[in-house]
């Protein structure tokens, strides 16, 4: 069986990319013939929210992992 491998963190920054490209092109399609601010900033803002969430977090507990894992190795 195979076991599950952690997400890499070129596959991070890949879903980052794609989460922001789909938050641009619903800006444009929103955008496109109408002058409503208020709906691009929930569309914007959810997107922040959600890349923060999914992205960042996860992001930031490999690099404290990693960084832990690395002074582990330096002591012995």
């Amino acid at each position: 069986m195979k076991k599950n491998k952690p997400l890499s963190i070129g596959a991070l920054i890949i879903a980052s990319a794609i989460i922001w490209g789909a938050m641009i092109v619903g800006a444009a399609l929103i955008l496109k013939g109408t002058p409503y601010k208020e709906s691009i900033n929930r569309l914007l803002i959810g997107g922040v929210i959600t890349h923060l969430i999914l992205i960042w977090g996860p992001l930031g507990a490999m690099f404290k992992k990693a960084k832990k894992e690395e002074g582990e190795v330096e002591e012995k």
